[in-house]
């Protein structure tokens, strides 16, 4: 489950097994936190946002830089103000939001949860996590940037 995660997001394999190890390195290190926790859920956030920092960071090697496999997997959703705002947002998204902001956006516009779904996950409302995402259509629309 994790391997897969990793995969779809940095789209190297090499990579994908590095950010899993450092899950369950992430995941031994925090283990006084885990009493009560979704392992399954946990696991996935954490393997998301290790992915995401690996992106942002630019560690992940892109097979081809002038496709961006993010933005090929979002054009093939079925939503188009989603393709179309993450499309956008995706080339930035790594570097200038927040981890929670860029978790949310991805759980939302990539693997199409709702806010509720979100907010569960994140110990958030759903009309919390709706303000962020509305949050950062409006910098996208403006241009981005925080």
């Amino acid at each position: 489950m994790v391997f897969r995660r990793c995969i779809q997001l940095l789209r190297d394999e090499g990579q994908a097994e590095d950010c899993m190890q450092d899950v369950f390195v992430q995941l031994v290190r925090h283990r006084e936190r885990l009493h009560g926790a979704a392992l399954s859920s946990l696991l996935g956030r954490i393997a998301t946002n290790l992915c995401l920092n690996r992106l942002r960071d630019g560690r992940a090697r892109r097979e081809d830089p002038a496709v961006d496999p993010q933005v090929a997997e979002i054009a093939a959703a079925g939503d188009v103000e989603a393709k179309t705002l993450a499309g956008r947002a995706v080339a930035w998204l790594f570097r200038r939001e927040r981890e929670r902001t860029r978790t949310m956006a991805v759980l939302h516009f990539v693997d199409g949860w709702t806010h509720e779904e979100i907010g569960r996950e994140l110990g958030m409302t759903a009309d919390g996590v709706r303000k962020h995402l509305r949050t950062l259509r409006v910098r996208l629309a403006a241009g981005g940037g925080r």
